[in-house]
């Protein structure tokens, strides 16, 4: 039986009082609970975060990490700097990455390398566009997506990962899949893992990234496939944070 996960991203959001008081508020909220949860936070809060979760339930991610060890790449935060602040998952290829920032599955595959190495779990993101998907493009999007990182880590590293689905058209913009729609979707994830190996996809925890909400999250966590969610704007509130939380199977 795969464990739920819940993971909120914190994207560009708060300062680092407002950070401190956000984790404090999940922390105190959190109780006892059969499922992992954590928050990705601001590569500069990491310090702060890490801090006040040691010893609890809530774990710490990046939002991001780099594609390289280390070297002359300014502005980059390598897997290693990352591991000293204890981050156990980072976002490997947000659909945010890949569009403002020209994150390639080249580059999604090479920071995915980057945090196994030094024991993260990446947290590999997927998904279409309203566009790909009006044109029955989100299962070849995928597959691209997702072989990318295949081919250059193996199917055995999927073992230590989280695959979350994004539909990027559902980001930001209020709209949300259906419960079937993204049930389709993962159990889609699911069966192309297990073509490859059947092991490995009944282990590989598979997260919803669009727009999940308390009111909705239920229904979305209910789905066979779904193992929780990667959540954005409503991880901003301790609150909605914990009602999405309560809502895993």
């Amino acid at each position: 039986m795969r464990r739920s996960l819940v993971i909120g991203n914190w994207k560009m959001n708060g300062t680092l009082a407002s950070a401190q008081l956000l984790a404090k508020g999940i922390i105190a909220g959190l109780g006892s609970a059969d499922a992992d949860i954590a928050v990705c936070v601001p590569y500069i809060y990491l310090p702060a975060i890490n801090e006040l979760v040691k010893d609890t339930a809530l774990g710490l991610g990046s939002q991001n990490i780099a594609d390289k060890a280390s070297g002359a790449y300014t502005g980059e935060i390598s897997a290693s700097m990352l591991k000293e602040f204890n981050t156990q998952y980072a976002l490997v290829g947000h659909s945010e990455r890949r569009s403002y920032y020209g994150d390639t599955n080249a580059s999604v595959a090479a920071r995915y390398v980057q945090a196994q190495e030094q024991g993260i779990i990446p947290v590999l993101c997927v998904g279409e566009t309203l566009e790909q998907r009006e044109q029955d493009q989100t299962f070849a999007v995928i597959n691209e997506q997702l072989d990318a990182v295949i081919n250059l880590a193996g199917i055995g590293s999927l073992s230590k990962a989280v695959i979350a689905y994004e539909p990027v058209w559902a980001i930001g913009t209020g709209k949300t899949a259906t419960d079937e729609q993204a049930q389709e979707v993962h159990q889609y994830i699911r069966q192309y893992i297990a073509a490859k190996d059947q092991a490995i996809a009944d282990k590989v925890q598979i997260l919803y990234g669009g727009s999940a909400k308390p009111d909705n999250a239920k229904g979305l966590f209910a789905q066979p496939d779904i193992d929780g969610g990667l959540i954005g704007g409503a991880s901003l509130e301790a609150e909605s944070f914990l009602k999405i939380f309560q809502s895993v199977k």
